[in-house]
């Protein structure tokens, strides 16, 4: 009888296989597969990619399909539970190694780590610096390296830690490997500044989009923050959110004004102890709060696929913190709204900090970067395209239809007549008072401090009658964001000229302001994001939404690790009846139909009985 000789699948039918029976994925997301290719033929990467563009998928497909451990370096410890929960969730076999665990844990990974029993490890980098876990990692069977939040070595990145430095051995110690590294923000400088610390060999270099079509963009003048978080979060009504605050009193403030009127919102910073820090996180990630109101602490250490909104109730410290706190929303690919409140007293609190700041270069980038947040939250432009700017991309159309800017729920006015009406007034009474002052001359105050000092006889006394003081003193933080004006320093700051000021005043120059626009007249949002999937039946979506809760419970897990709200809403409107049909929806693989596949089932077969 002749021998017939065994085939083999292709590479490509072994690549395509794993995507689909892993991950639950049919194709690959932008970048994706070029990034995987380039890591399967042995090549370094360096990727810039926005959050929720599916930087994991880069290195845990080919960790699956590659002999030997991936070891991945994150500064996020909180994150590596999660991740690793996920990797297993879709059979990976993952471990990672951390402060957080006790020898006994530690040493149970390390013995799955010698005996090749590893697919992807995450470690710290302060670990990747000990000499003995140098010498161990020398006796393993690795695959690749891979450096998360790659940024953190730059110290042009947002978040420099100089233990990341120690990662430029990298490739030296792995002279045969391929050496990654991810990052979801880098500015070219930041870019090319990585890639000369890294000094990757004939790297492929991927610069992604940072445009996050699924976000919704708005910029809101801050009056009365409170009442105004309340009103976002009942439009949000149920959904998981973000709250950024500056201080830790303010976010003990508005997590306390936030429970007393029944929302179940928990506070997150670094003034709390590590245990209630953590509870709070995990309540969070487990759906059991909807809410977390934080400061910059909170972020970085969450994998939540599901948040829907986050509100930036205080002024963020620069671009590149406020797209990667924005970016935490709509991670799933579901629709998610970014909400900024902007005042100009908010810039007092920002500035404290930096003048606080010992190094003087270090204050003077800060303060660079707070100018071009305070640009972006003033401009008239589309924020997509403003944010895309920064970042050295330029958007593409002309219309955003997700921000307030182009869905017309803001409009640009010509103010130039009350501009000069406000300029007059501060150069009558040669720039020697406040903003409440100089507003109580234009609106005719009849106070006491007015007519003791004679600007009741003053040309510019009640020219502005016909506006209220809320609408003069939006105008002055107008004019401080348009460096029209500036504030003196001191206990009792006065507003003085700047030389667009004189300008404005001879009509050679004009003043254009954004304000909001009556409800009915704003266009309806037809912001659907290009990812977005049918979302199905409400009712069913939400008993698919329970027994995912039920089911993270029991295992220990985070629900969106079980499946995300994008492969529910897709049952919701596909509603499969078979485990070949639940296999066609995104995010479900063979591993998680073997888990969970029995349950969703007849959860929806027990809806389509009682809605024929």
């Amino acid at each position: 009888m002749p021998q017939t000789t065994p085939t083999h699948p292709s590479p490509d039918t072994v690549l395509f296989e794993n995507l689909r029976k892993v991950f639950g994925f049919r194709e690959f997301r932008p970048n994706q597969e070029r990034i995987v290719r380039a890591i399967l033929g042995g090549q370094d990467v360096f990727a810039v990619m926005p959050t929720g563009g599916g930087k994991s998928l880069c290195y845990q497909l080919p960790a699956v399909v590659l002999e030997g451990t991936c070891m991945v370096i994150s500064p996020l410890i909180a994150l590596m539970k999660d991740q690793v929960d996920g990797a297993r969730a879709n059979g990976i076999r993952a471990a990672f190694l951390n402060s957080s665990q006790s020898p006994e844990e530690g040493a149970a990974v390390m013995r799955d780590l010698l005996s090749n029993s590893l697919d992807l490890l995450y470690v710290a980098p302060e670990r990747f610096t000990r000499d003995h876990f140098r010498d161990m990692l020398s006796r393993v069977s690795l695959s690749m390296a891979v450096i998360d939040e790659a940024h953190c070595i730059s110290e042009w990145g947002h978040d420099f830690r100089p233990d990341y430095l120690s990662l430029s051995d990298l490739v030296t110690f792995f002279p045969d490997l391929p050496v990654c590294a991810f990052t979801a923000t880098a500015t070219h400088r930041v870019q090319e500044d990585i890639l000369g610390k890294l000094a990757l060999r004939n790297p492929l270099v991927v610069r992604a989009s940072f445009d996050r079509p699924n976000l919704h963009y708005d910029v809101r003048f801050k009056e009365g923050a409170d009442a105004q978080i309340v009103g976002l979060l009942k439009e949000h009504c149920g959904k998981a959110g973000i709250i950024y605050r500056t201080s830790r009193k303010s976010v003990n403030d508005t997590a306390a004004m936030l429970k007393a009127k029944g929302f179940r919102a928990l506070p997150y910073h670094a003034g709390l102890s590590d245990d209630e820090r953590k509870q709070n996180q995990e309540a969070f990630i487990r759906d059991e709060a909807d809410v977390i109101v934080a400061t910059i602490a909170f972020g970085m250490g969450i994998d939540k696929s599901n948040i829907r909104f986050v509100i930036h109730a205080d002024l963020p410290r620069s671009i590149e913190n406020y797209y990667q706190e924005t970016g935490r929303a709509g991670r799933d690919g579901e629709s998610a709204h970014c909400t900024l409140l902007f005042a100009q007293g908010d810039i007092p609190k920002v500035r404290f900090f930096i003048d606080s700041m010992l190094d003087e270069t270090e204050r003077g980038r800060a303060l660079a970067a707070l100018s071009k947040v305070i640009s972006f939250a003033s401009t008239s432009v589309c924020r997509r395209r403003t944010l895309l700017e920064y970042f050295g991309e330029t958007y593409p159309g002309d219309n955003c239809n997700s921000c307030d800017i182009c869905l017309g729920t803001r409009e640009v006015v010509d103010c130039t007549r009350e501009a000069q009406m406000l300029l007059s007034a501060i150069v009558r009474t040669e720039e020697r008072f406040g903003a409440t002052h100089l507003v109580d001359i234009v609106t005719g105050s009849a106070n006491q401090k007015i007519r003791e000092f004679g600007h009741d006889r003053l040309k510019t006394y009640g020219v502005g009658k016909e506006h209220d003081k809320k609408y003069w003193r939006r105008l002055v933080d107008e004019l401080l964001a348009q460096q029209v004006i500036n504030k003196s320093e001191g206990l009792y700051p006065t507003l003085y000229l700047l030389p667009k000021a004189v300008r404005i005043l001879k009509n050679e120059e004009q003043l254009e302001i954004v304000r909001v626009v009556d409800k009915k007249k704003a266009k309806f949002s037809r912001a659907a994001p290009s990812t977005a999937q049918p979302q199905g039946d409400k009712e069913l979506f939400d008993l698919l939404r329970s027994l995912r809760k039920q089911i993270a419970d029991e295992q220990g897990i985070p629900p969106y690790v079980v499946f995300s709200d994008r492969s529910l809403h897709e049952m919701a409107a596909t509603l499969p009846k078979t485990g070949e049909e639940l296999l066609t929806v995104s995010g479900v693989g063979e591993v998680k139909l073997d888990r969970y596949g029995r349950q969703f089932l007849q959860v929806i077969q027990r809806h389509i009985s009682d809605h024929p």
